[in-house]
């Protein structure tokens, strides 16, 4: 009973620590998706998909990354082919 308790009380914590690293990461990465949501507001989509582009590019990047969407997106093709199927641009 009690390595049951413990290994609960490891994957709340685990569990913890994940959502509050992917909460700083949020924030940063909501900047980025309104920033391509800006750059890309004159392509003649609506803003949902834009909105559903911009958020699949955000999630193909590493969190390392420094280029902003629409820069990286230039040198990923692939990826970009990908986010546009999946966001139903035309």
């Amino acid at each position: 009973m009690k390595m049951m308790r413990g290994v609960l009380v490891l994957g709340a914590m685990m569990m913890a620590f994940g959502m509050a690293n992917t909460a700083s990461a949020g924030s940063d990465d909501e900047a980025w998706v309104a920033k391509c949501i800006r750059d890309n507001k004159h392509e003649g989509q609506s803003q949902a998909t834009v909105a559903i582009y911009c958020s699949c590019m955000n999630n193909q990047m590493s969190d390392n990354e420094t280029l902003s969407i629409t820069a990286w997106e230039k040198s990923h093709p692939a990826e970009m082919a990908q986010c546009e199927k999946e966001a139903g641009w035309k």
